[in-house]
């Protein structure tokens, strides 16, 4: 059974989380970002649902630093709807945002759909080469020039449709569909925050930000 973390300062919320989920998966439960952060590290999860708004290391803090040492799916929890929450969660790598008060029903497609991503990518064997790029899909692993890179779940499945689609622009749209599944209810300019964040990770890795290129009001693509 597949293994979540709810991370809420408010036990009522946690609980409520945890009565949506309890019957398809394993639950375990943190009330704060410090302990959120030690138990992430220390256990092994299949997906993090994380508050924002919490004593001692807020939502975004916790975020950061689990994404120092895991990939882990994780989805932003919080009361806080604008546009500008939303771009700094996915800009710290979070994977999806959900905005309280949420649908039950809602919660959990976009639970599944997360890790049916996930469940699918690593079936996957193949290992995808491109200008000194070795994508390995079944490992979940990205190496430039034999140093890994670390990226979040969303970043290496975005990497990869680019490159499986060399010299082809894919739109916004196409994107999420291929990431995030038909499911998703969010806005295509998601996509944005963590085009940005792979390339400062691949410029970090010695490449060229340019690798990716903007096809303005189109989408993006790999030469």
């Amino acid at each position: 059974m597949k293994k979540i973390l709810i991370v809420d300062d408010e036990i009522a919320m946690r609980k409520l989380v945890g009565i949506y989920l309890q019957d398809n998966f394993e639950i375990e439960e943190a009330e704060n970002g410090e302990e959120a952060y030690k138990k992430a590290i220390d256990h092994e999860f299949d997906l993090i649902i994380l508050d924002v708004m919490m004593p001692k290391m807020d939502g975004w803090e916790t975020l950061n630093k689990i994404r120092e040492r895991s990939d882990v799916p994780i989805i932003m929890l919080t009361a806080k709807g604008t546009v500008q929450d939303k771009v700094t969660g996915l800009s710290g790598g979070a994977d999806d945002y959900l905005v309280k008060p949420f649908d039950g029903a809602e919660l959990i497609v976009r639970v599944q759909a997360l890790l049916r991503r996930a469940n699918l990518t690593n079936k996957e064997e193949n290992v995808l080469k491109y200008r000194g790029i070795v994508i390995d899909s079944g490992a979940r692993v990205v190496k430039y020039q034999d140093d890994p890179i670390n990226l979040t779940q969303t970043e290496f499945d975005i990497l990869e449709s680019l490159i499986q689609n060399k010299g082809k622009v894919l739109t916004r749209e196409q994107l999420v569909e291929i990431v995030w599944g038909l499911e998703f209810q969010g806005e295509d300019r998601t996509v944005d925050s963590h085009i940005k964040n792979l390339r400062e990770k691949l410029k970090s890795a010695g490449m060229d930000k340019s690798f990716i290129k903007t096809v303005w009001g189109i989408g993006y693509k790999v030469e």
